[in-house]
C-alpha cells in the first residue's frame, strides 16, 4: 500500500544545506565559549575570600585599602573604553555600597595592576580616572563591613562601553557613573569575593 504522503526525494542541494546548518550549530556553542568576556583576579579565586590587604583603613577597620589587581580577556567587538566597579550588595545602607568607580579605561587595556585605586589616576592606564565612591572619595575603598554580619559580597565587574569616554561632572557619584554606564553597555564580566569581620568579644577571645 502507497504511503498516504509520499516522500520527496532530498536534493543534493538540500542535503548540502542541511549539512551546512548541522556543521554551524556543532561549531555554535564552542564559538560561544571562545568568545566568553571574563574577569579574574591574580589575588583572589572567584568565590573566595578578600585578602586583609583589601580592607579599608578606617571606621574601624586597619586593612591596607588596597585595590586588587584585575585582567580580563574577550571584550565584546566594538568595545570602545571600559570602566571598572566594585559594589557591595549586602552592605546595611537600604542601597548598597560602591567600593571602586573606575571609567574611560582605554580599549585597549586588558588589565588594572595592583593598587590601581590608589588616590590620584597615576597608577591607572592614561586617560581613565576615578568616580567618588560612598566613602566620599575619588579612589579604591576597601571592604569594611560590620563585625559580626555574615561575609559580604564585594562584586568586580568590568564594563565593554560603546563610547570612547564618559563625559560626566567632576562630582559625579558612582550611582551617576553607573546609570551611564549601563546606558553604553555592551556587555559585562563580574567576579565576585566575600568579606566578613568577627564579631568583637569573638575577635577578643
Amino acid at each position: 500500500m502507497p504511503h498516504p504522503f509520499p516522500r520527496h526525494p532530498r536534493t543534493p542541494l538540500a542535503a548540502a544545506l542541511l549539512g551546512l546548518a548541522l556543521a554551524a550549530s556543532a561549531l555554535t556553542p564552542s564559538a560561544a565559549h571562545a568568545q566568553a568576556f571574563t574577569l579574574t583576579s591574580p589575588d583572589f579565586a572567584p568565590g573566595a575570600t578578600l585578602p586583609q590587604r583589601f580592607e579599608f583603613n578606617g571606621f574601624g577597620c586597619a586593612g591596607d585599602n588596597q585595590s586588587p589587581a584585575l585582567r580580563w580577556t574577550g571584550a565584546p567587538a566594538g568595545t570602545q573604553s571600559f570602566a571598572v566597579t566594585a559594589y557591595d550588595p549586602d552592605a546595611p545602607t537600604g542601597s548598597g555600597w560602591w567600593h571602586w568607580s573606575v571609567v574611560n579605561v582605554p580599549a585597549s587595556t586588558t588589565a588594572l595592576a595592583p593598587d590601581a585605586g590608589a588616590a590620584g589616576n597615576a597608577k591607572l592606564p592614561a586617560g581613565a580616572s576615578h568616580v567618588r565612591i560612598d566613602y566620599g572619595v575619588a579612589a579604591w575603598g576597601g571592604a569594611c563591613p560590620p563585625e559580626g554580619d555574615a561575609p559580604h559580597r564585594y562584586i568586580f565587574t568590568v564594563h565593554a562601553l560603546k563610547v570612547p569616554r564618559l563625559d560626566l561632572p567632576a562630582d559625579a557619584t558612582a550611582a551617576l557613573a553607573g546609570y551611564m554606564i549601563n546606558a553604553n553597555s555592551l556587555g559585562k564580566a563580574t567576579l565576585t569575593a566575600s568579606y566578613g569581620r568577627p564579631a568583637a568579644n569573638s575577635a577578643k577571645q
